[in-house]
């Protein structure tokens, strides 16, 4: 069992706290504000104080962001990307040690909200997010979908394809391991190599808008076919 700390509950936060609650780990939501989150049933919220439920029910702690990086063995990046890096350098005692897994895209939106142009050309969110945080292990995975295929990629009529960027190889081998928890089989995890391959996935999302535009808010992921 894992404790995992997911940054942001918006849909890609909490969808992940689910399913990853789902599959036995102790799932701790940062949210901007506990005691309103703590009302809100269908999170399935309890206190942090108090012992996780023995029955099959979900159950998702919630904390502020500092807490649930600190109360954690492995932190999930579900801010927003345009914001993710000044956010998350400011947790750097907390994070120290730790795997960073970044799902997020930095992106400015277009005139019609969708994305337009990247915040890092010539880099990544990823890459940035290593730099700012030397001590933790980024990993970049799951940012090339839209986000109800990150917790049922099975749902897809072709298998989809979670790639994964990262310099150290431990921190993707766990991170496989939850990718598993999520439903993604091993033949859909590609390791593309390290952090700097993130820039390469993180330029996927610009094609993103244009397939929405044309056929609306339908689930599919950017997937390597062979």
């Amino acid at each position: 069992m894992t404790t995992i700390g997911i940054l942001g509950a918006g849909r890609v936060g909490t969808d992940l706290a689910r399913k990853l609650s789902a599959a036995g780990h102790l799932v701790t939501l940062g949210v901007r504000n506990p005691e309103l989150g703590a009302r809100n049933p269908e999170l399935g919220a309890r206190n942090l104080e108090e012992t996780p439920a023995l029955d099959t029910t979900p159950q998702i702690a919630l904390a502020d962001q500092r807490t649930a990086a600190r109360t954690a063995d492995i932190v999930i990046n579900a801010t927003p990307g345009d914001t993710s890096l000044d956010r998350l350098a400011g947790l750097r005692t907390e994070l120290a040690g730790k795997i960073l897994v970044d799902v997020s895209n930095a992106t400015r939106d277009a005139d019609d909200g969708l994305p337009g142009d990247l915040c890092y050309p010539g880099s990544s969110l990823a890459e940035q997010l290593q730099a700012a945080l030397p001590d933790t292990r980024v990993v970049k995975t799951l940012n090339t979908m839209l986000f109800m295929v990150m917790t049922a990629p099975e749902t897809l009529a072709t298998p989809p394809t979670a790639y994964l960027s990262g310099d150290d190889q431990n921190a993707k081998k766990t991170v496989t391991g939850l990718l598993g928890d999520l439903g993604w089989q091993p033949a859909w995890i590609e390791d593309l190599g390290g952090i700097t391959t993130a820039r390469a996935t993180e330029a996927m999302i610009l094609v993103v808008p244009h397939i929405l535009r044309r056929h609306g808010f339908k689930p599919f992921a950017v997937t390597l076919a062979r």
